[in-house]
């Protein structure tokens, strides 16, 4: 693939996967490793363990939400600014766009790390492409990824933006149940399911499970983000995952 492959893992992944996996990670030559932030799990934390135990990988979350984290509140020590992005999002809060535009200026304030807005609908996808460094996009198939990336490239103009997507994988049939649980319960949530429907997909479309699925990525966006899904979030499952998919990437098999 000429597209760079990144992996996602989930936010509460514990910090001795995290110290084992990065290295491995890098080794491989993955573009990103990516740490959801979700409760229960700080993907800032999660990163500092990977800045250590790494020296080129580079270090994003995906994604902070604002509501619920205030810029003010990020704890960043220990976090390379030149490995780092961080991607951001308004959460659950009615004043997405001031929430996330007031977070964009304080960032840019207190770091010099690159800064990704996740972004669902097309009023924030025009913010992220007038005032970030890159876009989040979540849930689409390779043809709306590349009809989205170009919406956002015509948006950004001269600026550099980059379209970034994150794709639940799976390597292993018994990680099926997880898979489509996963896609299931994104079906249920409203801005989702509009957008699903929008689209005329369903959500276990904008998988991958097998080589052929990840290179029909290729080209589609800036970077592809692998968010590994496993049948136990065991070490070895991941390791088996991020062998699997490297291979995938560069031989298409």
């Amino acid at each position: 693939m000429q597209t760079p492959v990144s992996i996602g893992l989930i936010g509460t992944i514990e910090a001795s996967i995290v110290a084992a996996l990065a290295p491995r990670i890098e080794r491989l030559g993955f573009h990103a490793l990516w740490l959801n932030d979700i409760p229960g799990g700080d993907s800032l934390a999660g990163l500092r363990v990977a800045a250590a135990s790494t020296s080129s990988l580079r270090l994003a979350t995906g994604v902070i939400p604002l509501d619920r984290r205030p810029v003010d509140a990020l704890d960043l020590s220990g976090l390379p600014a030149d490995r780092l992005r961080l991607g951001i999002g308004s959460g659950r809060t009615a004043q997405s766009l001031a929430l996330v535009g007031d977070g964009i200026t304080a960032l840019r304030e207190a770091t010099g790390a690159e800064i990704v807005v996740g972004a669902l609908g097309p009023r924030m996808r025009r913010l992220g492409a007038e005032r970030a460094d890159g876009v989040l996009l979540n849930w689409l198939t390779p043809q709306a990824a590349a009809a989205t990336t170009a919406e956002l490239h015509d948006l950004a103009g001269a600026r550099p933006v980059q379209s970034v997507l994150y794709v639940r994988t799976i390597v292993d049939p018994a990680a099926r149940g997880q898979l489509e649980a996963e896609a299931e319960r994104y079906e249920q949530v409203p801005a989702y399911a509009a957008n699903f429907a929008r689209l005329g997909i369903r959500a276990i479309d904008a998988t991958i499970d097998d080589a052929r699925a990840l290179v029909a990525y290729d080209g589609t966006v800036d970077e592809v983000v692998v968010r590994a899904i496993t049948p136990s979030g065991s070490l070895a499952e991941y390791e088996h995952l991020v062998e699997t998919t490297a291979a995938w990437a560069e031989h298409g098999e």
